[in-house]
Parts: C-alpha cells; structure tokens; sequence
C-alpha cells in the first residue's frame, strides 16, 4: 500500500508509540505519518496507534487505552500498543519465523509494554529503554518540537528494533547447530562445532553430558573450552588438567607432547593447538585426567 496514513496522537510521546511506528515504517517505509488527537482525522486513517480508544486489529485499531484495556498475555503482562503492533506484524517483521518473534517480545516488547502499562516499573538503578526514548522529549526549558523529536526517537527505535530481531534470530539458529552437534557427537562428553557458535545456553538445556566443547577459533586454529556447571559459573563440570594451567608454547608442547599446542588459560577453561587433530588429542588427555 504507497498512501498508507499512520495516526499517533501528538505531544509528548513514550517508548510504546515511538516503536510502533518503528514497526509499521519498516513493513510501510513509505507511509504518512500524522500526529494528531483530531477525531476526524483519526476515523481516516488506515492505522492508529495509541489513541481512538479502539482496539481492532482487523481495521488496523491499535490502542489499549480504552475501558477495560486491550488484553494481557498468559504471563499477565497487559498489551499497549507496542504489543498489539507486534501481535499483527511482528511475525512478518521476523521473515516468519515464530520462534524469533516471540523472542523479540518476550526481550523487548512486553518489557515496553509492562512498563508503559504501569504493571512494572522502570529500572530503578541505570536507565531503562522505555526511559531512554522518553529523553526524546523536549524538556520544559527547550523550544523543540514534538512531531522532530518523534522522528528522530522513531529512527532510533527502528535501529534497535533491528538489532534485536537480528540478535534473536542469531540465537534461534544457534541453538538448531548446537542441537546437532551434540546429537552428532560421537562421544556426548565432547561436542564439536564446526564455527564458532554460542553454545551455553542450549549445551545447559539439552546435555547433562557434555564436558568440553571443540570449534575453530577467528583465526583458524581450534579450541577446547570446558563447560561450565550452569550457565555464568566459574565453576567448570571437568577442568583441563592442572600440569597445563598457563603454559604456553613449548612449555605446554613438552607437558602435553602435542607439537602444535598454544596455549592453556591459567583457569584451566580454555586452551588450544592449531589443529583440529592436536585439539582432539587434547581433549582425550584431558578426558583420561
């Protein structure tokens, strides 16, 4: 649709709205935004966000502050408006992908919509994302412009909103890759990766098993790193042997008796070789201590 007409209410403005519009420019990137109260206005656009009272996903009504509200998800957490865009377009805004769009709005959205709906608050220590698009606001001492500074927290939103769908994608498909290397390993105490992917969350959810994980560093040697008892812990399931902690070169070639061994992490939860059979050799030895 090229005459697309987008209606948001005027003056000041909060995370909720200004995402929403960050949404529909990226699904409409040519439509015409109109921030108003206007009622007549209003009743001709083809989608309103966060004012008119309605909510109706069918004739693109997308307000939550009517009477009654627009609806909680199964957690409790009420939909502003944010959430009601993201319940119409976010599948689309994904590539189709549920799984990722439901990790964007449980991440971001109903984060913005909690506090924008006054079910939580904002973070009290540091700043939150819902504050951080308020601060687009003019202050009282200021002479900006609303309708201004709702374009530029509008550019700003789309920029993050990007981010995140991309952040979860990435996690999405790292968790298919992980999954099949643990299926595929030949033995369930080491997983090999063939690039680096991260791992821990789903090595956590899915292998009691799993001890070390083997993948190729950025520069194309190969790494042994021990997985730990939970995920943030320093406490690692199986530690690398104690002989290896920080040495490196040819004082850890000599201990090991591996000719291309790196190095070893003084922490004993990383070391490497520059190769993929040294790596293996490695993690066998540390398997056997």
């Amino acid at each position: 649709m090229t005459d697309m007409t987008v209606v948001t209410h005027d003056g000041n403005f909060h995370a909720d709205d200004v995402f929403s519009i960050a949404v529909l420019k990226i699904i409409f990137p040519t439509l015409t935004l109109i921030r108003t109260r206007d009622k007549q206005i209003i009743s001709q656009a083809n989608i309103v966000i966060d004012v008119g009272n309605e909510y109706d996903p069918d004739i693109g009504r997308f307000d939550h502050h009517q009477r009654g509200g627009a609806g909680t998800r199964e957690n409790g957490i009420p939909f502003s408006s944010f959430g009601l865009v993201w319940k119409k377009y976010g599948l689309d805004l994904c590539q189709g992908d549920q799984v990722v769009a439901d990790s964007v709005d449980a991440g971001l959205v109903s984060t913005i919509d909690a506090i924008d709906c006054g079910y939580v608050e904002g973070v009290e220590t540091g700043i939150s994302l819902s504050q951080t698009i308020s601060m687009f606001n003019p202050t009282w001492q200021e002479d900006g412009n609303f309708d201004e500074c709702f374009s530029e927290a509008v550019e700003f939103a789309q920029r993050l909103l990007k981010r995140f769908i991309a952040s979860a994608s990435g996690s999405a498909a790292a968790k298919k890759i992980v999954a099949k290397a643990i299926s595929d390993a030949d033995d369930p105490r080491v997983i090999i990766l063939q690039q680096y992917t991260p791992w821990k969350k789903t090595v956590h959810s899915l292998s009691e098993q799993a001890l070390y994980m083997i993948y190729p560093s950025h520069s194309g040697k190969w790494i042994i790193q021990t997985v730990p008892v939970e995920p943030g812990s320093f406490e690692d399931r199986k530690p690398l042997p104690k002989e290896w902690a920080g040495l490196s070169g040819e004082e850890l070639q000599t201990v090991t008796g591996i000719k291309d061994a790196n190095f070893c992490h003084n922490g004993l939860f990383i070391a490497g070789a520059d190769s993929f059979a040294s790596i293996m050799i490695m993690a066998s030895l540390a398997l056997q201590n």
